[in-house]
Parts: structure tokens; sequence; C-alpha cells
């Protein structure tokens, strides 16, 4: 970890100064520290051209721990304290632009003073660079995404339609999140928290999906899918059972194996999981597959975080995982059991303690009624 933080306070070192001018790819970011009254701004590195690349996990794909800890440190994020019930003024209809353009976007920031190089790590939303208050924004050359723009003049939908309309119209989950936390959707607007918008995104959708495929019919073998990235492995294990599912997280601290482990069925979870975002995120990124297929399981998913993952870099990267996962070749296995076995030989953890630690066993021998007619 020691080597992490000198990266850190290396790069955090690297921009100090009382304004700054780049182009936003475009991101805004929303604190939660002192909700009601929260820290909202833009985030700009200081160059200039197409600096998408800083803010899409969706692009992130083989790239490496540090190359991503780099994209990040490069954005100085500019705030200003505002209400979380204050969608209008000048400055957040500003932001509402920069967030609805399809393209990065010119910014010019003067900070009340030189930025602070604190580096924000919250494990749920994907780190940044130095802060500054902001004196002063001026944002030019926006080019609106139409999707977004006629969602936001929609004042008559809810915020759970809007999340999905921009879904099913082909917008990026980082984007949707973004106008999300933003106060662009929705009857009664409010900024929300990036990371907590993070996680009612990943939540609206799964939740639609699972409605979805409920009406399909059950797949008759086990399938298991895998993946690595960045110090994460995932395995995912679908098997013939309607749609009940489990996310077992594994980790190392200090040499100690700990667990953490949630899960539903058609009802969907009644509460905060365990495993935070990253539930979410991964049962999004199953449910595209089974959507897509037309197809109902039960799954199981089981993350084993290594050491080398020493820095959290945010719970996109669960969702991409997972999605990545699920476009590999599928190992068949005869049986649950079995199906269990070979995904824990992909990790250094083993099938009893995975299911010890689980409650998996317990959901699929729980009989409901209709087992009895």
């Amino acid at each position: 970890m020691a080597k992490w933080h000198e990266t850190l306070s290396k790069h955090g070192n690297l921009f100090s100064s009382d304004s700054i001018s780049g182009t936003s790819p475009p991101s805004v970011f929303v604190g939660s520290y002192n909700y009601p009254k929260v820290f909202v701004g833009p985030m700009v590195p200081p160059a200039h051209g197409d600096t998408s690349i800083l803010d899409s996990p969706e692009r992130w794909k083989g790239k490496s721990l540090e190359d991503i800890v780099n994209f990040r440190l490069n954005l100085v994020r500019g705030i200003q304290k505002i209400s979380v019930n204050k969608t209008e003024g000048r400055y957040i209809e500003n932001l509402q632009e920069v967030v609805m353009s399809s393209q990065p976007i010119d910014s010019d920031l003067i900070f009340e003073k030189s930025t602070s190089s604190h580096i924000s790590l919250d494990g749920e939303s994907a780190p940044f660079g130095p802060t500054g208050i902001i004196h002063s924004a001026k944002f030019s050359g926006t080019t609106s995404e139409k999707s977004i723009e006629k969602t936001f003049y929609d004042k008559d939908m809810k915020a759970q339609d809007a999340v999905l309309n921009l879904y099913n119209s082909g917008i990026e989950i980082s984007k949707i999140q973004k106008c999300f936390s933003i106060g662009m959707l929705g009857q009664k607007r409010k900024l929300v928290p990036t990371k907590w918008s993070i996680t009612a995104t990943d939540d609206i959708i799964s939740k639609s999906l699972v409605d979805e495929i409920l009406d399909y019919s059950i797949i008759d073998s086990c399938k298991i899918f895998s993946y690595e990235h960045l110090g994460n492995v995932f395995v995912i294990v679908l098997f013939p059972h309607r749609w009940i599912y489990e996310m077992i997280e594994a980790w190392y601290s200090n040499g100690i194996l700990g667990f953490g482990s949630d899960y539903e069925d058609a009802r969907g979870i009644d509460h905060p999981p365990a495993v935070a975002g990253a539930y979410f995120a991964a049962k999004l990124g199953v449910l595209e597959y089974l959507a897509k297929n037309k197809i109902q399981s039960g799954v199981v998913i089981l993350r084993e975080i290594r050491p080398e993952y020493a820095i959290p870099v945010g719970v996109w990267q669960v969702r991409e995982g997972v999605r990545e996962a699920m476009k590999q070749k599928s190992v068949l296995a005869d049986n649950f059991d079995d199906a269990i076995l070979l995904a824990s030989n992909k990790m250094s953890i083993s099938k009893s303690e995975w299911l010890a630690n689980g409650n998996i066993l317990k959901l699929i021998h729980q009989k409901t009624l209709s087992d009895f007619f």
C-alpha cells in the first residue's frame, strides 16, 4: 500500500494553481459530505482536446490500475457548496448543460485560492485529483445529446422512467448516473451525491431487467463464466432455478480472509446490501446477459478481491468486470455442486469456504408453495 501512497502524493502535487483551463470529459461530481448542503462542481484536467477517456469507465477495459488512477488524478474538481434542493440557478444550469453534452467541453475555472492536493477515495466512485473552491466558471461549446435533452425537459416523467428511457436509448450508464446526480431527471428534482446516484441507477435498471426475465423460461444446465481485471476475479454461476441472486465477496486483510454477501429472490432486496454498491453493479451485468438471451436462471457471483487491488477505483469496475465475464465462453457443469467446485478452482478460496459464507444452498432448498401443487 505504501507504494500507492507514494504514487498518489507524487501525482497529488502535480497541479496547484488558482485557476485551470482545460477540456472537461464532460464530468461533474456531487459530494455527500455535509448533506443536504453538498459540494458540487465540474471536473477538469489541465489539458485540452478529447479528454473523454478520463471519465468513461466503459472504455477502461484492459487498462491497468495505474493507468486508471493516472486518468483520474488528472481531474481537478471545482466545488461550490449548494443545497441539494437547489436544481435551478445559473451555476447548476451550467453544470446540467455540461452533463448533457455529447462531447468534451472547454472549461475555465478560477478558484478562490490554490487547489488543495487532497486525493479522494471512497470505494464507490472513481478517485479524482486536487480540489478547489470555485470563484467563477465558464464553459463553452456544449452540444446536447438529444435523448438526454428530451428527458431533461420532460418534467412529468418519473425519475425511474427517465433512467430506463436513457438506458434504452443506448446512453452509457456512467452518463445516466451524472444526469441523475445533477438533478436532471424526474418530477421532484434534487441533487444526488455521486456515490448514491451510481447505486440508484444500477438498482433501477436491474429491477426493470428482473421484471423482464421473470417471464422467460429457465435454463436447463449450469454455466460458469469468469473474468479477471484490476486484481479482481469474478466468477458467475448460472443454474436452473427461477431468479434468485447472491453475491459473495472475499478479500484478504493483513493475511486474514474476510467475506461479505447478500442475496435476493424475485421480490428484490429490502435493505442496503452488505457488499454495498457492488451488489447492484454486478446484478446489472448478469441481468443484461439474461435479458439479451431471453432466459431466466439462478445466479451466484463470486468476487475475490486480491491484494493487488490496492486502491479502490469505484464500483464501475464490478459492473464492467461482470459484463466482460458474460461475453467469455462459458464452461458447463452437470450440477450446482460441480459448478461451484469449478468456480472455486478459478480462485484461491475453496468451495466449502464460499458456501459457508453465503446463503445460496438455503435459498435453493427452500420449497415454495407452488412446489406442492
